[in-house]
């Protein structure tokens, strides 16, 4: 700044600021201990004067950005970086400064990401705090250390994505695509806990393919996988948005309906029953199921279950493609 060419007001006003800038090194040079600096490869101090908006950094937090010093204007505003800030992280990260701002903390922290000069984001983890108020107790410099996250956050989002696949292994049945048998008799034990579910009549049935063994020992395996497959997506399609069905093991498919009846459950269960026998299957053409359906009384989730392959048996026994109940 050439300095010739400015008011007195103005020389006066940059004073002050150089000031305070000065006090805070002066006093972390000789405390070392203002804020709880690591050494590490990606980190940059920061400085903020709140009188006017001046941001002062070390040249590390720009270069991680992919800008030099010389790209970037004499007076950088704050702005310069919050106008980068993602759109997801804006308002937490703003409105955290804003209560450090007001109120009388240690220090705070945050993490955010942040656009660099080629449009990619990283991640940046802030650890700040006002370390001079006015004689009105109102913040007018802010100092802070920020470290480069962006290797951290990308392999917590990774792991995240891996658990999220185990976990859809573990509740869905990669085949069929419905709840796996774990999953479904975990859903089936929360339904008939009376302390912690809101299901106050329960209905489930059993559902078998008939003649399933044929059709693999005539077509092969993979064509009875393709009809496990298509099943399974017209169950998905049939069923209500609060019933819940899973494969319960081969061929075989438990149906969950909670809050239904037993003459609910059995025409629900029939419908899809329809369905299925009115679909062509490829290679094959028509497949048919069975099904049983009972009410939960007092039986024990093992005890349901029997009673409902018992119908399921019946509806075999009797000529298949039918619901018992």
């Amino acid at each position: 700044m050439n300095y010739k060419d400015v008011s007195v007001d103005q020389l006066i006003v940059r004073i002050e600021e150089l000031e305070r800038l000065n006090r805070q090194l002066l006093k972390e040079v000789n405390e070392c201990n203002a804020l709880p600096l690591s050494t590490v490869e990606n980190l940059g101090h920061w400085y903020l004067d709140l009188t006017n908006g001046r941001a002062t950094f070390n040249d590390k937090k720009i270069n991680i950005l992919g800008y030099t010093k010389d790209e970037l204007p004499e007076f950088v505003h704050y702005s310069f970086f919050t106008n980068k800030l993602h759109k997801e992280d804006y308002d937490a990260t703003m409105n955290s400064m804003i209560k450090a701002m007001h109120d009388d903390c240690v220090h705070y922290e945050y993490t955010y990401r942040i656009q660099a000069k080629d449009g990619t984001y990283r991640w940046f983890y802030d650890l700040g705090k006002v370390v001079e108020r006015d004689q009105a107790g109102k913040a007018t410099l802010v100092a802070g250390i920020v470290f480069d996250v962006t290797t951290q956050k990308e392999s917590e989002v990774l792991l995240k994505n891996q658990n999220q696949q185990l976990l859809e292994r573990v509740m869905y049945d990669e085949l069929t695509g419905l709840r796996s048998r774990t999953s479904i008799f975990e859903e089936l034990k929360f339904h008939l806990n009376k302390n912690v579910s809101n299901t106050h009549v329960l209905s489930i049935a059993m559902v078998d393919i008939d003649d399933f063994k044929a059709i693999n020992d005539t077509y092969g395996h993979l064509v009875g996988d393709a009809i496990l497959k298509k099943i399974g997506e017209i169950i998905h399609e049939t069923i209500r948005g609060f019933d819940v069905a899973g494969r319960y093991g081969g061929e075989e498919f438990l149906l969950l309906f909670p809050n239904t009846s037993l003459t609910q459950a059995h025409r629900a269960t029939q419908r899809i029953l329809d369905r299925i026998s009115q679909t062509i299957f490829d290679e094959v053409g028509h497949v048919t199921l069975s099904g049983g359906v009972v009410e939960h009384s007092n039986e024990t989730l093992e005890d349901l279950i029997e009673l409902a392959d018992q119908k399921l048996y019946e509806a075999k026994k009797a000529g298949k493609n039918q619901v018992t109940y």
